[in-house]
């Protein structure tokens, strides 16, 4: 019950806080790991297999520490409960995520692509300097929906489950994922084990976040034929069903072809019904929110049931 106490008290400390705007520890791993990337790399001619150990030990040295000091700390009694709350906290990007979906928004319901391009740019990897109105909405629903899971239910999932040393594991891998889990010349080998992680510890938390949005959406049968028909074709075996089920509980066609790092990708349809548009990023937003209360609520009967 205190595992699911501390749950409800972190996403609402998120709900009225927010993301921190100043020396958010997220940020300042994300230095560090750059910092070492510098040193780890190894030189030009580095063979693909040495690039790979290389990123192997980035990865050790970057999570093991942070991991073994958050069991730890979480483990001094009454303070335990504090630096777990907090750690929780800061690894929960709820209300983050929907303040960024609305920026968009907001600047497309004003008719100002530039800016909606700007906003846009800061939660997508892909290339957005001459996306229109559809595309745009379409980036931002994607995103919110695959957020859903890297941002809320995947750091719920793993708290629970290993408190937080767990919480703290997986958003830190989640971290070095955005920053080198990509197949492009430069990560293919030096990435491999932050994606690899990634993946292995998102398995379960993206079926459940999928299952969520499934059940929370307005057209239940349609997510649930989206994720199962369409999911496997999707290139990451985790976003595939968060994003099928979350575009098909909308109702909307998301996926097609989109622009990364210069290279255009054929991305297999997601979903199904009308194109997105500027209104249909706020119903992704309450979807997502729909989801969590459904996850607090699944939690505090566990919690209550276990107690």
């Amino acid at each position: 019950m205190l595992t699911a106490l501390l749950c409800l008290g972190a996403v609402l400390l998120d709900r009225w806080r927010g993301e921190l705007r100043q020396w958010h520890p997220l940020v300042g791993f994300g230095q560090l790991a750059q910092r070492l990337e510098v040193l780890a790399y190894g030189p030009p001619e580095s063979s693909a297999r040495d690039r790979r150990q290389r990123g192997i030990g980035a990865v050790v040295i970057l999570l093991i520490p942070f991991t073994i000091a958050a069991w730890l700390l979480a483990a001094i009694p009454l303070l335990g409960l504090a630096v777990a709350l907090g750690l929780l906290y800061l690894a929960l990007g709820a209300r983050s995520l929907a303040e960024h979906a609305e920026a968009v928004a907001a600047a497309l319901r004003a008719g100002d692509l530039p800016l909606a391009r700007a906003r846009v740019a800061l939660i997508v990897s892909r290339d957005t300097d001459d996306l229109d109105e559809e595309q745009i909405s379409r980036a931002t629903v994607e995103s919110v929906l695959e957020n859903g899971c890297d941002a809320i239910f995947g750091a719920l999932f793993w708290f629970v489950l290993a408190g937080a040393a767990g919480v703290v594991l997986y958003r830190l891998t989640n971290t070095l994922d955005a920053l080198w889990g990509y197949r492009t010349p430069r990560y293919q080998e030096f990435g491999w084990a932050a994606a690899r992680l990634d993946d292995a510890l998102n398995w379960l938390p993206a079926r459940l976040t999928a299952l969520s949005y499934t059940l929370c959406g307005t057209q239940p049968a349609l997510a649930w034929r989206c994720w199962r028909e369409q999911a496997p074709g999707w290139k990451s075996p985790n976003a595939g069903p968060v994003m099928a089920a979350g575009a098909g509980a909308l109702g909307l066609a998301l996926g097609g072809q989109a622009r990364y790092h210069g290279e255009w990708q054929a991305r297999p349809p997601l979903g199904e019904g009308l194109a997105p548009r500027a209104e249909d990023i706020g119903r992704a937003v309450r979807l997502v929110q729909r989801a969590l209360w459904l996850w607090l609520a699944v939690i505090l009967l566990g919690g209550l049931i276990l107690a």
